[in-house]
């Protein structure tokens, strides 16, 4: 029968959460997880010291203590003390098959509250689980309390219950994300809302929308019908999208890119079309040197910002096309001239893309946005500057004139990982990409290995210069692979991406170990 541990009184063979069979009931838990409250009552002593739930991510402190433990019991409800937490009761509630209300837990149920003194910041909790008394999982916030929950959920799914005693658990960085690049590729609405649950359960909180690209434009526009390429998200879509975001504590980030990536909007203005000194059109680039192509792009941005109530906005940056030429000024001739009579002698084409970005910046600014921009977006030296408070999303030393990590960081930046090496999912494997696997994540990578495997010196890579990490899905090669496959691609990476950003220590389970706890909690 092997070793037995026990939880709420009863003896439990280990790995008994999900049974041989896997069967799930409707709310996510297995089936002979459930036992009955008269089962629960009888007393049985513990074979073994309690361990720590099994987790995705590992929880980062706990203590054991005595008791028998917690797990789902006929009867036993999920209570909110606070209104504000009222929905994460009904959640989790509802994912374990059980009831929810509001008050005082009793001996079997678990108790939902709000805490300032939980320390850690506003993602932290605590989980309790004394020998009377209802379990209860506090924190500084409702995002917290929810981390929690999905503590709870994952440690009855891997091993039936919680153990006796006191869990402390909070992320190391503070942006934990997904990106995906949905222009390239169409993914419908229920796709996007299911990767949601996925993420947060995981306790990611961003989630990356690359909606405009050089092959399509996908989500509904009402000013400029014409850019907009089917299928789409209509933006009612986009809402729900971000309505059930906001339930899970996960902020939706939109990206326009530009100057470069622009194609299908400037296919249906091909006027605005930026042209090289020979007269050819350059791929996706618009011409900014152009007050109509200015007007086109603020326009699309003051239409969606307020479809996006998060704190942040990528406005792109990476891949202008006169950029990545040897000599951009001999090369553009217009552009070269118009940098000069724009900021003097010394202006160069990069001013030029200097200055677009932070004109089109000001549409997010003025809303209150954050704006985040890719690493070769922001460029050293030259008049114009770059704001020190545009967040750098850095993701290639691989192009041409990349400036290294640390070389930002020097300047007093903040970085979000986004390292092509590990966390780009690139469909079709183009240009030398290779897909993610989660082993390499696990194994090799940490958020302060942001360019190539090298890490950047220990102190430039802290939680407050390395804000954290995205796990990237960009469609090349759109065809490559259907939705389910990209669905199945991204499970590991996301799953070991998920435990390096949140606990910084190396992860104590081999990687067989993890590979079988991730599918066993999800």
């Amino acid at each position: 029968m092997g070793v037995a541990v026990v939880i709420v009184g009863v003896a439990v063979p280990v790995g008994v959460g999900l049974g041989g069979d896997g069967a799930r009931r409707p709310g996510g838990l297995p089936e002979r997880a459930r036992i009955s409250r008269q089962a629960a009552a009888e007393p049985t002593r513990y074979a073994v010291a309690p361990r720590a739930p099994r987790t995705v991510p590992a929880v980062r402190v706990y203590r054991a203590g005595g008791g028998p433990g917690w797990r789902p019991v006929d009867g036993a409800r999920v209570v909110a003390r606070a209104g504000a937490l009222a929905d994460e009761a009904r959640r989790v509630a509802g994912e374990l098959g059980l009831g929810s209300g509001s008050g005082r837990g009793r001996t079997g149920d678990v108790e939902l509250a709000l805490d300032k003194g939980v320390p850690g910041g506003r993602e932290a909790y605590r989980i309790t689980v004394p020998v009377n008394g209802p379990v209860r999982i506090t924190g500084p916030s409702d995002a917290g309390v929810f981390y929690g929950t999905r503590t709870l959920l994952q440690a009855v799914r891997s091993g039936g219950g919680l153990p006796p005693g006191v869990i402390d658990d909070q992320p190391d960085r503070a942006q934990r994300g997904f990106m995906l690049d949905i222009a390239r590729k169409h993914f419908p609405r229920a796709w996007i809302e299911e990767r949601l649950v996925e993420l947060a359960d995981l306790k990611y909180n961003q989630l990356g929308l690359h909606f405009s690209d050089d092959q399509a434009f996908r989500i509904e526009s009402d000013t400029h019908p014409e850019v907009v390429s089917d299928p789409h998200l209509t933006k009612a879509d986009v809402r729900r999208i971000v309505a059930l975001a906001r339930e899970l504590h996960i902020e939706v980030i939109p990206e326009i890119d530009s100057p470069g990536h622009l194609g299908a909007v400037l296919a249906a203005h091909p006027a605005l079309r930026l042209r090289n000194a020979d007269g050819d059109v350059v791929p996706g680039a618009v011409d900014v040197t152009k007050p109509a192509a200015a007007r086109l792009v603020d326009e699309l941005l003051g239409e969606y910002v307020p479809l996006f109530p998060g704190r942040y906005w990528h406005i792109g940056g990476d891949e202008y096309a006169p950029l990545l030429s040897t000599d951009p000024e001999a090369r553009y001739p217009h552009l070269a001239a118009a940098a000069r009579r724009k900021y003097g002698p010394n202006g160069r084409v990069q001013d030029l893309a200097v200055g677009w970005l932070n004109d089109r910046a000001k549409v997010p600014v003025k809303a209150g946005k954050r704006v985040k921009a890719w690493n070769d977006g922001i460029y050293p030296g030259g008049v114009a500057k770059t704001p020190k408070d545009r967040e750098v999303e850095y993701w290639t030393g691989k192009e041409y004139r990349a400036r290294d990590p640390q070389l930002y960081l020097a300047e007093g930046r903040r970085l979000v990982n986004l390292n092509d090496e590990y966390l780009y999912y690139v469909l079709g494997e183009p240009n030398d990409f290779a897909y993610p696997t989660g082993r390499r994540i696990y194994e090799e990578w940490t958020p302060a290995v942001v360019r190539g495997t090298a890490p950047v010196p220990g102190g430039l890579s802290g939680p407050d210069r390395i804000l954290g990490a995205r796990l990237a899905v960009w469609c090349d090669l759109a065809g490559a692979q259907t939705t389910d496959q990209v669905a199945a691609g991204i499970r590991l990476p996301l799953a070991a991406l998920a435990q390096k950003v949140w606990d910084p220590r190396p992860p104590a389970l081999s990687w067989a170990a993890f590979q079988e706890l991730a599918g066993r909690v999800r």
